[in-house]
């Protein structure tokens, strides 16, 4: 009787945590195991239509273009040959910022733009995580663990 009131509570609350219901940010920020700085935009793009992307950070009231290929607008010098975007599946741009330690400050805002559609995130320099396939899986899946041990825990006992 007991396992199958656990099993229907679970089922309930698996339910619930279900990722579909939660929001996802369009943007996220991380360090490589190498010290890069990887910026994912999942922003999506417009079908039939050329992708113009723009990644940039402020810090106070200075903000920084780190790359883009926006016609007219070009990267700041300190960023020209340490910076690369790929696409991302299915939609979205990363950017790869090499040696970013050497010009991070301590409080920053990463901004990147797709079609015109914009995401921003403020991260400290000492909060940035890693980007590894664990602690991304540990960071949105948190809850599911949790809530695994209990179900194991009260199904045992």
């Amino acid at each position: 009787m007991l396992s199958s009131v656990c099993v229907t509570l679970f089922g309930i609350l698996g339910v619930l945590l279900i990722p579909g219901h939660t929001q996802v940010t369009p943007i996220s920020v991380c360090v490589e195991d190498d010290r890069d700085l990887r910026v994912d935009c999942r922003i999506e793009a417009m079908t039939n239509k050329f992708d113009s992307y723009e990644f940039s950070w402020s810090s106070g009231t200075r903000e920084s273009l780190i790359n883009t290929n926006v016609s007219g607008s070009s990267a700041e010098s300190q960023f020209k040959d340490k910076s690369y975007v790929e696409p991302l599946q299915p939609h979205g741009y990363r950017l790869t910022l090499s040696s970013f330690t050497d010009t991070a400050r301590n409080n920053t805002t990463y901004m990147c733009k797709i079609n015109g559609k914009a995401a921003r995130i403020s991260v400290e320099a000492d909060q940035l995580a890693p980007c590894s396939a664990v602690s991304l899986f540990l960071k949105t899946s948190c809850v599911w663990i949790v809530s695994l041990l209990f179900f194991f825990y009260h199904c045992q006992s």
